[in-house]
């Protein structure tokens, strides 16, 4: 299995197909697979050696395409860089991994000083911007312009396709190693599906391309002779205005975004006929937004993703057709192909059908582990299979359906939240005690960061002097949105503080600890 194996066949076979839109900037196959090459050589005569890694902090756009099938043909590995991460965040993920080579574009100019005083290691930033390079940088066109394409060296299988940075239990994010096999097999069972990308599919890419869940779209879609139409960021006017004037058939969207294009003004008088396919992920749809949504993209069946960045990233479907089936509305879907899913107790025994146990995944789409951190894969792929810290059923059909989380982790619009991580930031303010965070009901978001905070006695602090404080350690979206000021937290006897507890106060006889 090879990344770059779609792109020598569809210059073969279609080389005149437009294989990128972005914006007024059409590329064909030909042109893209000319342009990857000569990347490809750029980045060898910058000093990129065989499994290094190449970051990548930027917007969407037709370079962000490039850039993902370059690094490989280079025979290096991608790190693309969270963008909604502080610098310090971002640093640490890209010392973490030792990545010397980074490409920036005008969105993230600002942030350079900050890295480069934290990253004394960074080699080369190369500008992939729309403008001149500033000084200090090396210019992506002006790259591609001077450099010969060179040979894909054909990194496959079992080769490490990238490192892709997510939150830590422990409150500093983990490298997610993916190698090539990992995601061409969560490609074909998202493609091998039939739900989604059919015909001659025009695929929008408006979630962040950092993100596995948009790269796993992106890579099914290159299996399936797509076009990709690439918006620089997610807003519901931007995706208005990319399926009007695109033709846009299929895309993917989490359910916090289908709910903004639905509401959108811009929505009510736009043709959104061409839609065929909407995929979406990281939480199920409520029912309400369902129906409303089905009202607004009547073209289009809607299939929902399980899975995890670990896992490249599927492990379960929901198809169209289980959509119509009202005891499924809350329901994961069912094992993509090529994939094995049970419920398992704490020491890796299958639990009865119907019984609350962990979500377990096997298959080749299971991570290679976690960059440098072999106990933490060894704690995460057990036998093979990787226990993904939800708590889930099954019914007798192989429905899958979560119902809690054993690792505390909250799902917020869609971004992964670890409560320690949280919990470190607010632990740095000098007013703080102690804290613990939960993730409590949310209409918009599903679930929201809610902090419970003890301060130091007659240590005045309020909750927006918190969260402003939390701003400059933490990624925006981890920051709690609300904030309550106790005399203390429920403790056991142990000493451990009960967040079940403190959960039940907002849950409460909801049946589920997820939303």
């Amino acid at each position: 299995m090879q990344m770059t194996m779609s792109l020598h066949r569809e210059v073969q076979q279609c080389p005149g197909r437009p294989f990128t839109v972005y914006g007024d900037r059409v590329r064909t196959v030909a042109e893209s697979v000319d342009r990857i090459a000569r990347v490809a050589g750029a980045l060898q005569s910058l000093g990129v050696a065989e499994g290094d890694r190449v970051g990548m902090l930027a917007l969407n756009s037709d370079r962000f395409h490039e850039y993902l099938f370059a690094v490989p043909w280079a025979g290096a590995a991608v790190n693309p860089v969270n963008i909604r991460w502080s610098p310090a965040e971002i640093a640490y993920s890209l010392i973490d991994c030792d990545t010397r080579v980074l490409l920036v574009d005008d969105a993230f100019l600002p942030m350079l000083p900050a890295l480069r005083e934290q990253m004394p290691d960074l080699q080369t930033v190369v500008y992939c911007g729309e403008g001149s390079a500033p000084e200090g940088t090396v210019d992506y066109e002006q790259l591609v312009a001077r450099t010969e394409p060179v040979e894909d060296a054909r990194r496959s299988g079992d080769d490490l396709y990238g490192v892709f940075y997510t939150g830590g239990t422990t409150g500093f994010p983990k490298g997610v190693m993916i190698s090539h096999r990992n995601l061409l097999t969560s490609a074909y069972a998202i493609g091998g599906s039939g739900h989604i990308l059919n015909g001659e599919p025009r695929l929008l890419t408006a979630a962040p391309m950092f993100h596995l869940a948009a790269i796993g779209a992106w890579s099914t879609g290159n299996l399936r002779h797509t076009t990709n139409v690439i918006i620089p960021m997610f807003t519901p006017a931007g995706v208005v205005e990319a399926i009007e004037r695109h033709e846009v058939t299929d895309m993917l969207l989490v359910p916090t975004m289908i709910q903004m294009v639905v509401d959108a003004p811009e929505t009510a008088t736009a043709n959104l006929s061409s839609l065929r396919g909407i995929l979406y992920g990281a939480s199920p749809i409520s029912e309400a937004l369902l129906e409303r949504a089905r009202k607004t993209f009547v073209s289009a069946g809607f299939t929902q993703a399980y899975g995890m960045t670990e896992l490249a990233p599927l492990a379960c479907i929901l198809t169209p057709t289980d959509h119509e089936d009202p005891t499924l509305t809350r329901a994961a879907g069912r094992a993509g192909s090529c994939v094995e899913v049970k419920i398992v107790d704490p020491v890796g025994g299958e639990v009865p059908r119907g019984e609350v146990g962990e979500i377990a995944v096997r298959g080749d789409n299971v991570m290679q582990g976690y960059w440098g951190k072999p106990e933490a894969t060894a704690e995460a792929i057990r036998d093979g299979w990787m226990h993904t810290g939800d708590g889930g059923r099954m019914d007798e059909r192989g429905y899958v359906f979560i119902v809690d989380r054993i690792k505390d982790m909250i799902i917020s619009g869609g971004e992964n939240v670890y409560s320690a991580e949280v919990e470190n930031a607010l632990a740095k303010h000098d007013a703080v005690a102690s804290c613990a965070v939960i993730g409590i009901p949310d209409d918009q978001w599903g679930e929201r960061v809610h902090a419970v905070v003890v301060l130091h006695p007659d240590v005045p602090l309020n909750a927006d002097e918190l969260t402003d404080f939390c701003r400059t350690h933490i990624a925006n979206y981890k920051v709690p949105r609300s904030v309550a000021f106790v005399d203390s937290l429920p403790m056991s006897g142990a000493g451990k503080i009960l967040k079940r507890e403190l959960r039940a106060m907002h849950w409460g006889e909801n049946g589920r600890q997820v939303n």
